[in-house]
């Protein structure tokens, strides 16, 4: 070693001069040439020691701080996006296809929805927009949050509190017959309740007369444009799209295309995600790659329902004329009920 020479050439140098004093002031001199040998590689072998925890530490640092990095940038980047207020609700109308339109439209990659029904705007309101908001699924910036509420549609203060929410907020409301939707509703609420009055009890205040009780809720969520007024005091028109409860079963790509371009989503369901499955009367999904069953709604929908007397039905269809007509003039479109 270099130091190792120098010390050797110094003490030979020392012996010539015969300086015997500076030879006993030099350590390495007065010891013997084996100690010396043994002295020098214990320190070669502390250097070496030292050297290489030098070089360990450097690259356990080096490790760390690549693995706080990536710590670092997860926890400002998490991987499933955030959970965010909805940019668009499906708030009606019952028993108008409502959760056919849901479960048909999340299966576009851009869209995440909620599953079950919060009644936020209706029932839940008094706890808070960070309550509802810890409901949503976690979206990516570029996904859209979604959830349905039919009776949203028919609640007076849900407009005014959706609004103060966003007032961007996009709404989708799937409307239906309105005699139809109230047999729909009647035959849902006799399945739960098997001791409730007749469908032409509840229906009439006076039949002979032809007085139907608009008090009824089943009777009253037909009469759209009344409730479509008071929402207009809020949103307007564009920010509105109507689903066609009967298309929804004659056409549902047609529906849903409609509906994506109302989202302002890519076209991506289409025909191929749909068949008719003829014993519910209903589309249904078509299998998706990760199941082995297709996708159907539940055995509450699209139910068999009460027969009504064709006089009723016919007495019903007069009352709710007026309301569609207005409806159809509001909208620009004809619906073709009567």
């Amino acid at each position: 070693m270099p130091n190792q020479r120098l010390e050797e050439q110094r003490c030979v140098h020392l012996k010539n001069m015969g300086s015997k004093k500076l030879l006993q002031k030099s350590h390495y001199c007065t010891i013997s040439a084996k100690a010396r040998v043994i002295s020098d590689e214990a320190r070669a072998v502390r250097l070496a020691n030292l050297t290489g925890n030098q070089s360990k530490h450097s690259a356990f640092q080096k490790t760390q701080d690549v693995v706080d990095h990536k710590q670092s940038n997860n926890s400002n980047s998490p991987k499933y996006g955030n959970k965010k207020l909805p940019n668009a609700l499906i708030v009606g109308v019952k028993k108008g296809g409502t959760r056919a339109v849901l479960e048909f439209i999340r299966i576009h990659p851009d869209v995440r929805a909620l599953g079950t029904e919060p009644h936020f705007f209706d029932r839940n309101y008094d706890k808070g927009l960070d309550w509802y908001r810890g409901l949503m699924p976690r979206t990516l910036d570029s996904q859209i949050t979604m959830e349905k509420t039919p009776s949203y549609f028919v609640t007076r203060e849900a407009p005014r509190r959706i609004s103060n929410m966003s007032r961007g907020t996009k709404l989708i409301v799937v409307v239906r017959n309105p005699v139809t939707r109230a047999i729909s509703d009647y035959t849902q609420t006799l399945s739960k309740k098997p001791d409730i009055p007749s469908f032409e009890e509840l229906a009439f205040k006076n039949r002979s007369q032809g007085i139907v009780d608009t008090s009824w809720n089943a009777i009253r969520i037909g009469m759209y444009i009344l409730h479509l007024e008071n929402w207009l005091q809020y949103f307007r028109l564009s920010q509105i799209h109507f689903v066609s409860g009967e298309r929804l079963i004659t056409d549902p790509a047609g529906e849903l295309g409609r509906v994506q371009d109302f989202l302002g989503l890519k076209r991506i369901i289409t025909d191929k995600h749909f068949y008719f499955n003829r014993t519910k009367g209903f589309p249904c999904l078509k299998k998706p790659e990760s199941s082995s069953q297709p996708r159907c709604l539940g055995k509450s929908k699209g139910r068999t329902h009460v027969q009504i007397d064709q006089e009723v039905i016919e007495q019903l269809r007069e009352f709710y004329r007026p309301f569609n007509v207005k409806f159809y003039e509001m909208v620009g479109h004809d619906f073709r009920w009567d």
